[in-house]
């Protein structure tokens, strides 16, 4: 793995935890905001969650393949 590919994938990996930390806080103060709407919430949360994580992993799949 040459310096860009390694820089794309830890761009990926870093903006994916930022998401996913922004996803969960925000549901997290959504949930103590209505706890009746606990259930749409989490499902929510984990759905965002879930494309963010694919987003990232494409994101690196590409600064590997690109890099050659």
């Amino acid at each position: 793995m040459t310096g860009l590919a390694a820089i794309g994938a830890g761009l990926a990996a870093i903006a994916a935890g930022l998401g996913i930390g922004l996803v969960g806080s925000n549901a997290v103060q959504g949930i103590a905001r209505q706890p009746e709407a606990t259930n749409e919430i989490r499902g929510a949360m984990i759905l965002a969650a879930a494309l963010i994580e694919g987003a990232a992993i494409i994101g690196m799949i590409l600064s590997f393949l690109m890099n050659k």
